[in-house]
């Protein structure tokens, strides 16, 4: 018997998979649970329609974010913090800041995909890398400075 599977299953396949299994599996469990689907050919036409528009969009998110990096690369920000004598930053900077400069660049980034190589904790320069996409990551230096 054919599923298509509507989630990920551990020993039997990923989301949209379509995978033969006994009849009574695919009738008593993964069908009434809502973890696959009969694989009848209208269905699978179905699936095939929606994973090329997936892949599309997908493609299209991509090159959007590769736009964006490639925009990212020529920028350099400049975070103020208050710090002390020594040059210990009172505080944190944190993805929150790095996600402000970068929106008043024109960059509008989420700050969760914001991540930093170095804790900062003193004046001077570090790098934030931001993950735009799976396979879309930049490294944009920032420093911080004294104010």
């Amino acid at each position: 018997m054919e599923i298509i599977l509507k989630q990920d299953i551990k020993s039997l396949g990923e989301k949209d998979d379509i995978v033969n299994v006994k009849p009574g599996y695919g009738r008593n469990y993964l069908i009434p649970q809502g973890f696959g689907a009969l694989a009848t050919p209208s269905a699978k036409k179905v699936l095939a329609e929606n994973l090329k528009q997936a892949a599309f969009k997908q493609d299209k998110i991509k090159k959007d974010a590769e736009g964006i990096a490639e925009r990212l690369t020529e920028v350099k920000l400049s975070i103020g913090a208050k710090a002390g004598e020594t040059g210990k930053i009172f505080g944190a900077v944190n993805t929150i800041m790095i996600a402000e400069a970068l929106k008043q660049q024109g960059f509008e980034v989420d700050r969760r995909r914001i991540t930093f190589e170095t804790e900062p904790k003193f004046v001077g320069e570090y790098i934030a890398n931001l993950n735009l996409h799976k396979e879309v990551k930049v490294k944009v230096p920032f420093e911080v400075v004294a104010e």
